[in-house]
């Protein structure tokens, strides 16, 4: 790799949740050739090097916490506050179902995150993963914004179950929302209070474990019929990795609160009449 010590990574503090496989262990390796100090927090142990490994599964909240607290300890032990958070954990629906999904992808991460800000850097970026499932983010923000006011996880947990079928939906579109919501929300006051940035990105269809299990849900064909304009061909999760390394780069100095599609188009297509959605039978913008 070329030198890249302009990004900022170099000697850096990372913490990069599901490092283990997926986009996360793509952006762990991209971190860790930058030269970073990566800390993967994952279910399972990573495979890339790493200065350390906490095993933590976000849907259990006392974990979440202390995972925190031990990255909060070992990082403090270098004299080294977290400059740069990646939360990259996340499944689909079908793994544990809808209600599982939103705990992990939305409100075990915000948890995570929220729970580390103490050991934060000011000035820190944190840059997290959402989806192009959440294009639609603003049709439903009214009832988004009513759990984002929920900050204690066993209540807005608690707030989800008690109407799923509205407010929980397929699991992952509304999660996916959630973070874009969240992210533009939060970005305000962590920059007003400490000017730590957080942004997301929207990914497409990638070529992941995860997608890999998603894929058995989806009608035969539909990823053959999904437009590539920009790769010609479903991304993988470097492609996807490198967007998120230099969104969280310091270079983007003047960049918070931003949800950017790294989805080869398809967002953009759609809103504009490029490309007819109508392959997809209005599942995800319905």
């Amino acid at each position: 790799m070329s030198n890249l010590d302009g990004l900022g990574y170099r000697g850096a503090t990372c913490v990069v949740t599901g490092g283990a496989s997926g986009m996360g262990e793509a952006v762990a390796r991209i971190l860790g050739d930058l030269g970073a100090k990566v800390h993967v927090v994952d279910i399972q142990a990573p495979k890339v090097p790493c200065e350390s490994f906490h095993q933590c599964d976000l849907s259990d909240f006392a974990q979440v916490r202390a995972t925190a607290e031990a990255l909060k300890a070992a990082t403090s032990d270098r004299g080294a506050p977290i400059q740069f958070l990646f939360p990259c954990a996340g499944l689909p629906p079908m793994i544990k179902g809808a209600l599982y999904c939103m705990r992990v992808n939305y409100i075990g991460t915000r948890l995570f995150v929220e729970s580390l800000l103490p050991v934060l850097a000011d000035g820190a970026g944190i840059a997290l993963i959402s989806s192009d499932a959440a294009m639609g983010w603003q049709k439903n923000l009214a009832q988004s914004l009513d759990m984002l006011s929920l900050s204690d996880p066993d209540d807005a947990y608690a707030w989800c179950e008690a109407d799923p079928e509205n407010r929980v939906r397929d699991g992952y579109t509304t999660s996916k929302e959630m973070l874009v919501v969240w992210t533009q929300h939060a970005a305000v006051k962590l920059g007003l209070e400490r000017r730590i940035r957080l942004n997301a990105i929207g990914p497409c269809p990638t070529r992941t474990a995860f997608m890999d299990a998603q894929e058995t849900a989806l009608p035969d064909g539909f990823l053959d019929k999904w437009p590539y304009p920009s790769l010609g061909r479903m991304a993988t999760a470097e492609d996807q990795a490198w967007p998120l390394v230099l969104l969280n780069s310091p270079l983007n100095a003047a960049i918070t609160g931003t949800f950017l599609y790294t989805d080869q188009g398809f967002a953009s297509g759609v809103f504009t009449g490029a490309i007819d959605p109508a392959f997809m039978g209005g599942s995800k913008l319905d």
